[in-house]
């Protein structure tokens, strides 16, 4: 009753493992996808065993590859003809199955360094467009797990209709603050347009989490500190009085921490681009 696409990103530093899923389904988000930083990813799915999420990770932590968990955890299953799953191991190795009992259309695909699956769905286009667009599509995982789930989307997704989606990406310590894995972890639980609002959500996941290599700091100047203290004053900062950052300082300070933007500060005399344009833009 899902499509889904497992990937990782070998090229990003630390590497990234993610799932993206939608679904006609009430939140697919926390059934499909099982994420571990270093070991690797899984989305189980169609009638669902959530036990191959837990257990199947641990295989990989372990060593296993990915056509190993597959082939371990459908083997002992009485009930594995009506599974769907997809697996990424911890060198990007990637297995799909899809049980003989799987209502049509299902089935999958794989590719380098990730797989697509899904079933009750429109047709097979929909698991070949995920592929086209996930290997096609420039960016972070995240943005090419999404592109991948707007593609299946876009072909026909899920016959029945349209409900829930998720996207969960780990990488080491990508997590807010720096000290957990979960980088990205976004759900869209009951919604006419889960695809687009799962990409609305991610745009502003990237405002308030934005990776390191996004952060780019402009120095405050006195005609920039000045425009600051206007929009700070507007937004019912008091800012003082004075010229240059120091006199802005605390008020900004407050204002960032106020509005969840704190993983965008620096101590430094500096404001983030991305700051700056949010306060434009309000």
């Amino acid at each position: 009753m899902t499509f889904s696409i497992a990937a990782w990103d070998p090229t990003s530093d630390p590497p990234e493992w993610g799932v993206a899923v939608a679904s006609k389904f009430l939140a697919a988000g926390s059934a499909v996808p099982w994420v571990r930083a270093g070991a690797g990813a899984i989305a189980t799915q169609a009638l669902a065993n959530l036990s191959y999420g837990p257990d199947g990770l641990e295989m990989l932590e372990g060593g296993a590859s990915a056509r190993e968990v597959v082939g371990t955890l459908t083997s002992r299953d009485e009930d594995g003809v009506h599974r769907q799953l997809g697996v990424v191991d911890a060198t990007g190795g990637a297995e799909t199955f899809t049980g003989s009992e799987c209502f049509d259309w299902a089935g999958g695909r794989v590719g380098d360094g990730y797989c697509c699956q899904g079933n009750i769905l429109t047709g097979p286009d929909v698991v070949d467009r995920m592929a086209e667009a996930f290997e096609s599509a420039p960016g972070e995982l995240a943005v090419r797990l999404l592109a991948a789930l707007r593609a299946g989307d876009e072909a026909g997704g899920d016959r029945r209709g349209r409900q829930s989606s998720a996207l969960y990406v780990a990488r080491e310590r990508g997590g807010y603050g720096g000290e957990i894995d979960r980088s990205v972890d976004l759900r869209v639980e009951d919604h006419p347009e889960p695809v687009p609002e799962l990409e609305r959500l991610f745009h502003l996941h990237r405002l308030y989490f934005p990776r390191p290599e996004d952060l780019r700091f402009i120095p405050v100047d006195d005609v920039l500190a000045e425009e600051l203290r206007g929009a700070l004053k507007a937004a019912g900062y008091p800012s003082g009085e004075g010229s240059g950052y120091e006199s802005i300082r605390n008020a900004l300070f407050e204002y960032i921490g106020s509005e969840n933007l704190e993983e965008r500060w620096t101590e430094d005399p500096t404001i983030d681009a991305g700051i700056l344009a949010h306060i434009r833009a309000r």
